[in-house]
């Protein structure tokens, strides 16, 4: 390792986000984009757009969408290290269809795909002994043997004092053929959580109780993370911190930014990534709550003005100018 190495390490899925030409439902649509994806996939362009590049760790298919995914993160800068190819397994995919507001929900071709046979082990203790933060994603833990391996990298982080990031990331269909119950594989990865972002929905499904951000983040924290993220789409987000938080301890709330927007897929991952960015900073130079928020909803809210999530990720200089 050398000291310009990536403090930063992502894991979780890549795919393939196929993009409609048109509102409405997946039936009626008849033309399609193909664009990069994958929630930690996006986490980790957008950190490498905001000069803050991890390690991702990821497993694609040895064929041509895993071709395009490889290719689209190393055109991004993120580094190949830890992106495996699998010669046994395709890489998987996502349809998206987009209401009239832009909104959009996902149909998955992800049975045994790639992305699920990440193992254990498959990051070194030295690699989680260089960096000091860890993110991973709520969708590998519908799948063995990835459900385990993020659990096994989730543990060995905690053990090594790396901050870990968790997103849930609730996909439903998912989770309708799968072993385990969603909320009880939450709360095993909340042991090990030290940063929570999530929408209120996902944090209900997880089992929370509370209709506001305010109840919700608070049930959070007690079950151990000190930080926790509601993000509130078009309406803002809101964080509560607990004083065991590097930070400080309070909560503030950011009501985002009017934009029109084309795409939202990928909004919160670009939030995520411009929560970690600021937060990274906020142990340094004493970055307020409400100043996180407010850089991670320009982010976001930058993100959504174009199509394609990667592709509409923005750069410092393009959050900066946004928000003047």
């Amino acid at each position: 390792m050398t000291d310009s190495d990536p403090d930063v390490l992502v894991a979780g899925e890549a795919l393939v986000d196929f993009l409609p030409d048109s509102t409405g439902p997946l039936s009626d649509v008849e033309n399609f984009s193909r664009r990069a994806g994958g929630a930690p996939a996006n986490v980790a362009v957008a950190l490498a757009r905001l000069d803050a590049t991890p390690w991702f760790w990821t497993r694609v298919g040895d064929d041509p969408f895993g071709d395009h995914l490889a290719a689209t993160l190393s055109s991004f800068g993120v580094p190949d290290r830890f992106v495996e190819r699998d010669p046994e397994a395709k890489t998987a995919l996502a349809f998206v269809s987009h209401d009239a507001d832009a909104d959009r929900a996902f149909t998955f071709y992800r049975d045994g795909t790639a992305d699920t046979r990440v193992e254990p082990g498959g990051v070194p203790d030295e690699t989680l002994e260089s960096v000091e933060w860890v993110y991973v994603g709520g969708v590998m833990l519908a799948a063995e043997p990835g459900r385990s391996a993020t659990l096994d990298l989730a543990e060995r982080a905690t053990e090594r004092d790396c901050t870990v990031v968790f997103d849930p990331n609730a996909r439903p269909e998912l989770w309708e053929r799968t072993d385990r119950d969603f909320s009880g594989l939450v709360a095993e990865m909340l042991e090990f959580a030290d940063v929570v972002k999530a929408t209120t929905e996902e944090l209900q499904a997880a089992g929370f109780e509370g209709e506001s951000p305010e109840a919700l983040s608070k049930a959070v924290a007690e079950t151990g993370p000190h930080t926790v993220l509601v993000t509130l789409g078009g309406s803002g987000a809101f964080v509560h911190a607990t004083d065991r938080a590097p930070w400080g301890g309070g909560t503030a709330s950011h009501g985002g930014y009017d934009v029109e927007p084309v795409d939202t897929t990928g909004a919160g991952d670009a939030f995520t990534a411009g929560a970690l960015a600021a937060l990274a900073e906020a142990e340094r130079d004493e970055i307020s709550l409400s100043e996180m928020l407010g850089f991670a909803n320009a982010v976001a809210a930058v993100t959504t003005t174009g199509a394609g999530a990667m592709a509409a990720l923005p750069t410092r200089e393009a959050v900066r100018e946004f928000r003047e």
